[in-house]
């Protein structure tokens, strides 16, 4: 019997094709309702054909696979590929329509009102952090970064519960790649969708990933939580995918955000006023405060920059405020933490709790100056040629 927060399970199966070869065998999953699932393996390990039976888009040999609590093969192929999300790595986009067409394309094949696109198309825009004005835009238009956005958010149009994602940023650069991660991460864990994202990508998958499937020649090598993998690698194969770099970073780091977080952050409720925040950044000494809402809840931030345009035209912190891409839970470790913020240049990141409540906040003049003591330990800094520095760290040492 099925669980109330299975929403996927694999059942014993299998794709055989003619000649004998087994791309998946024998496998068993389950998926449950909100998390994070990463398919990562090497080339021909079966991560693709697993995710592709999930749509009916390849249709097992063998076994069953059971969504929503009824066997897939009950399910009309067209119909449930309109209820799940699908995110490719070349976005597939329609060259010839506007965003706001390429974003309500599935709304429309299921006769959606048009205000009701019209005002799905703005709320995807907004979650996607591009201008309004970008709908009435051709993919040819944008940047491909831009485009993959709408690439991604269209995946939410039809209010899907499932979001599958094959390889979507493989084509793009590093520091492209590595926004439009926040973004995805960010909009999973605000809208409690569940996604299925393959991947080659270790880090990738460490980062994004609640549930993480690991998988080669068409077998189920380890499924488990990313800290456990990290932690109890399976055989070798995960070993040597994980790295020995990860494995020995795992064995000598324990240490989470949680251990060295301000639990004071500068802070202002959404009904509060402008004039209000600026006498806060005032007290404060900063030019940014995160925003909450009257029962604490995470919200976004407001900076004295954005003040400053729009004081003029609006009067509340509510009118103003932008939402945070990254945040981090406070179990999160303090290393992989501390590498994005000196990768990406945050100067601050806030940290929540579960139930994204405000706890406190990492701030990157904190790390400058705790971050080879709280990771590496006083024995290791008195002998510094024993230490080796994350590339990051040691990239900014090398051009200061």
């Amino acid at each position: 019997m099925q669980s109330a927060k299975e929403i996927i399970s694999f059942q014993n199966v299998a794709k055989n094709y003619r000649g004998g070869n087994d791309a998946v065998e024998d496998i068993n999953i389950t998926v449950n309702k909100g998390e994070f699932v990463c398919l990562i393996g090497t080339s021909g390990s079966g991560k693709t054909t697993t995710m592709r039976m999930i749509n009916r888009m390849i249709e097992p040999s063998r076994g069953k696979i059971i969504f929503k609590g009824k066997n897939l093969k009950t399910f009309d192929p067209v119909r449930l590929r309109r209820t799940i999300g699908y995110v490719i790595q070349n976005n597939g986009l329609m060259p010839h329509m506007t965003i706001k067409d390429n974003i309500t394309l599935v709304p429309k094949l299921l006769k959606w009102q048009q205000d009701k696109m019209d005002r799905k198309a703005k709320e995807l825009i907004k979650l996607a952090d591009l201008p309004e004005s970008y709908l009435d835009r051709y993919p040819a238009e944008l940047s491909g970064g831009q485009q993959q956005r709408i690439g991604v958010v269209r995946a939410l149009a039809a209010d899907q519960d499932i979001i599958l994602m094959d390889e979507p940023f493989g084509a793009l650069d590093p520091i492209t790649r590595d926004d439009l991660q926040e973004l995805v991460k960010h909009l999973q864990e605000e809208l409690g969708k569940t996604i299925i994202f393959v991947t080659h990508d270790m880090d990738e998958a460490l980062k994004l990933a609640t549930h993480i499937v690991i998988m080669d020649s068409g077998h189920v090598i380890q499924d488990d939580t990313p800290d456990n993998i990290l932690q109890h690698p399976g055989n070798d194969f995960v070993k040597e995918l994980l790295g020995e770099e990860r494995l020995l970073q795992a064995q000598q780091n324990t240490l989470s955000v949680s251990d060295i977080m301000s639990k004071n952050p500068a802070k202002i409720t959404l009904g509060q006023s402008l004039a209000e925040a600026i006498r806060e950044m005032s007290y404060r000494h900063v030019d940014t405060l995160l925003v909450t809402d009257d029962n604490n809840k995470l919200k976004g931030f407001i900076d004295l920059e954005t003040i400053n345009d729009r004081y003029s035209k609006y009067s509340n912190v509510s009118d103003i405020y932008q939402a945070n891409r990254f945040k981090v839970k406070t179990t999160s470790y303090l290393r992989d933490t501390s590498e994005r913020i000196l990768k990406q240049g945050y100067k601050y990141v806030p940290v929540i709790d579960n139930d994204n409540n405000l706890i406190g906040i990492v701030t990157r003049a904190s790390l400058v100056n705790i971050i080879y003591d709280a990771i590496w330990g006083k024995e290791e800094l008195d002998n510094p040629d024993n230490i080796k520095l994350p590339d990051t760290i040691a990239k900014e040492s090398d051009n200061a």
